[in-house]
């Protein structure tokens, strides 16, 4: 059977709650509290969509993630009562596309699904090839190359690296990214700095000193090609 969302949560009434208020906007979800009932639900089923706990009882909501990525790249959003930043950046490092704090807004976490779920179905098309130095990116194939080496990212990150080709040379405030690339204004700063690292770590020769993504301080990023590269 097919869901749009996959609730994996120890905590039964919040989950249980969450679930009937998607449903009544025709999100259909399923859930389930541990691990073992996860990998049990992907034999019979399958989702667009999985909200998962850090603390799963015996087991850890990371594991779990490090273990759905061998074999799904649908979207993971961590729901979590643990603030610290650590533990955000290691739930976006091992696969997490974004994290979110409880308690949690029903109305808030519903529109942050709903911009997921719309995202992943209907992802972003670029028309033609975009070439730098040996940096090549081709929209309609949606590969990216470095020289010969084809480049593996994430749905994401490639994403966020098309719109900002799109927009290259020019200043793009982080709200604006927020909007158009995670179509969802209330993602946390660290979820974009995070991908802006693994796309240097994957695309710029010296991720430190990169030649094409540029940081702009307390404004946002530049795609810079051109004279000055």
């Amino acid at each position: 059977m097919k869901y749009d969302c996959l609730i994996v949560d120890d905590e039964v009434m919040l989950s249980e709650n969450t679930r009937e208020y998607f449903e009544m906007f025709n999100i259909k979800t399923a859930w389930v509290a541990d691990e073992k009932s996860c990998l049990a639900f992907f034999r019979d089923n399958d989702t667009d969509l999985i909200l998962l706990d850090i603390n799963l009882g015996d087991s850890s909501g990371f594991d779990l993630c490090r273990h759905l990525r061998k074999t799904t790249s649908v979207p993971i959003l961590f729901i979590s009562a643990r603030t610290s930043d650590d533990d955000m950046v290691l739930a976006l490092n091992i696969g997490g596309d974004d994290y979110i704090k409880k308690p949690y807004s029903l109305t808030v976490l519903l529109a942050k699904v709903k911009a997921v779920l719309k995202r992943y179905k209907s992802p972003v098309s670029v028309d033609g090839v975009f070439a730098d130095g040996d940096l090549r990116i081709d929209f309609v194939g949606k590969g990216v190359y470095i020289g010969k080496q084809k480049i593996e990212l994430k749905a994401m990150e490639y994403k966020l690296l098309s719109y900002l080709i799109k927009n290259k040379n020019r200043v793009i405030p982080k709200d604006e990214l927020f909007r158009n690339v995670w179509e969802d204004a209330v993602v946390e700063d660290n979820t974009l700095n995070v991908h802006i690292r693994r796309l240097r770590e994957k695309v710029e020769k010296d991720p430190k000193e990169p030649r094409y993504i540029k940081t702009e301080r307390g404004v946002g990023y530049t795609f810079q090609v051109g004279a000055n590269t």
